[in-house]
């Protein structure tokens, strides 16, 4: 087997959806033979017909340039992947997936099983890096997997290393991150991390405890969760006062202890990784005896947001049984087609229950939309969801809806009242043209 030990790394990536696609594709763009593993036959399929199975914006420019060079290839198992094309794999980045169990807990079997796979194949020395977000201690149990399975008795460490990637900007956010967080227990995986990752520049290489490097990931996403959660509860205060939240915002956000990230009022935040890492990081402090009741009323917070828009929509219609509701959007966010946990579906199901007909569009996430919605009508554009409604809503704040012709929108509703969800809109210009316009935390 080949196995140079230049500044280039052979490199396999367990898992193909947005963390290990990405993650597999930045680090081919880095330099490094990077071989992407999962074990769906058809999305590794798709991969090596240049087909994406996610949206993510340049995402398929750059696996395909990468592919093109060599330095990217798919695999339908970890033997194949560590071994692909006669190198052997010095790293194993694994970014499958960890659902949340009922009980708040992280699903951690897959990791179990490609920690197993990685014993049973490795053949030198192997870094085995955990990419997936997982709560504290999963490495040292990768640690326990691997030995108990490793016959051979082979030299391995298990690293940390948690992704700090958002859906949208994703290929940015890797290839130029704020910082990059790597939790080592050796100087042998010290220095691999670091040859892993010299091609990136200006970006700070904060080495810590594996347990370390595990809490920062739960603890920088309850964080960022905290503050969505405080402006919308703020933004509340505001609807009750006659203030204005995104003036508070303002406000807040120029005091450069807080910042002014994060600070935008809305029907609350989704996605696959605020929820469960909230969701995770309550469990855990709970198993270990600390009641972190924040993070509770964090979750609490952002549950409640959600249904701030059926309470507006009441406001305006009075009974909703019947009525024809358009919603603009169902991604959890712009620039990506991740359904996971998006305040739409809860909206969706709420609004069916109390028996309103429901239009919906979505300029990506459309298809991903059908396989989880059923019930609703899925309208061709923004224009045929608007058609006959009692009230529009925005859901999610995608670029092209901020540059609808507003007139031609009024003169197709039923009711021009519209509740704008992510205050994509200007009140003043919106009630100027006609609309019946509510937002969120504004006059």
């Amino acid at each position: 087997m080949k196995n140079t030990k230049n500044s280039k790394v052979n490199i396999c990536v367990v898992g193909a959806g947005y963390v290990g696609l990405v993650s597999g594709a930045c680090l081919a763009e880095l330099g490094h033979r990077v071989v992407c593993v999962d074990n769906d036959p058809s999305k590794i399929k798709l991969l090596r017909k240049g087909v994406m199975p996610i949206y993510e914006e340049g995402l398929e420019q750059v696996v395909k340039k990468n592919v093109k060079a060599g330095r990217l290839s798919f695999a339908n198992s970890v033997k194949e992947g560590m071994h692909y094309g006669g190198h052997r794999a010095e790293a194993i980045f694994i970014a499958v997936g960890t659902p949340p169990r009922e009980d708040g807990s992280a699903d951690l079997s897959a990791i179990e099983k490609v920690s197993e796979d990685v014993a049973k194949n490795m053949t030198g020395y192997t870094v085995i890096v955990e990419k997936s977000t997982v709560p504290v201690a999963t490495c040292d149990w990768i640690e326990k997997t691997v030995k108990r399975h490793n016959k051979h008795h082979l030299p391995f460490d298990v690293a940390s290393n948690p992704e700090f990637l958002r859906e949208g900007t994703a290929v940015g956010d890797f290839l130029k991150p704020d910082r990059i967080v790597a939790g080592v227990s050796s100087k042998e995986a010290e220095a691999l991390m670091r040859r892993i990752y010299k091609p990136i520049k200006n970006s700070p290489i904060v080495f810590t405890s594996v347990k370390s490097a595990e809490l920062i990931k739960h603890a920088s996403n309850s964080f960022l969760s905290t503050k969505i959660s405080f402006i919308n509860a703020v933004a509340n205060v505001c609807e009750k006062t006659g203030a204005n939240v995104e003036d508070v915002a303002r406000g807040m956000g120029l005091d450069k202890r807080i910042g002014a990230s994060f600070l935008k009022a809305g029907i609350g935040f989704g996605g696959f990784c605020f929820p469960k890492d909230l969701e995770a990081f309550y469990w855990l402090s709970a198993q270990v005896g600390y009641n972190f009741e924040l993070l509770k009323t964090v979750k609490d917070i952002n549950e409640g947001q959600k249904m701030w828009l059926l309470k507006k929509i009441e406001e305006e219609l009075w009974n909703i049984q019947g009525k024809t509701i358009s919603l603009l959007g169902l991604a959890f966010k712009p620039e990506t087609d991740d359904m996971r946990f998006a305040p739409s579906l809860d909206i969706i199901r709420e609004l069916l229950k109390r028996g309103a007909k429901v239009r919906a569009y979505d300029p990506i996430s459309q298809e991903n939309a059908r396989k989880r919605i059923k019930g609703i009508y899925f309208a061709k554009d923004a224009y045929d969801c608007a058609k006959d409604a009692d009230c529009v809503c925005l859901i999610t704040e995608w670029k092209e809806f901020g540059k609808l012709d507003q007139k031609k929108l009024l003169s197709i509703v039923k009711h021009q009242i519209m509740v704008d969800g992510r205050n994509l809109y200007d009140p003043a210009k919106m009630r100027e043209l006609g609309w019946t316009y509510k937002s969120v935390g504004r006059p």
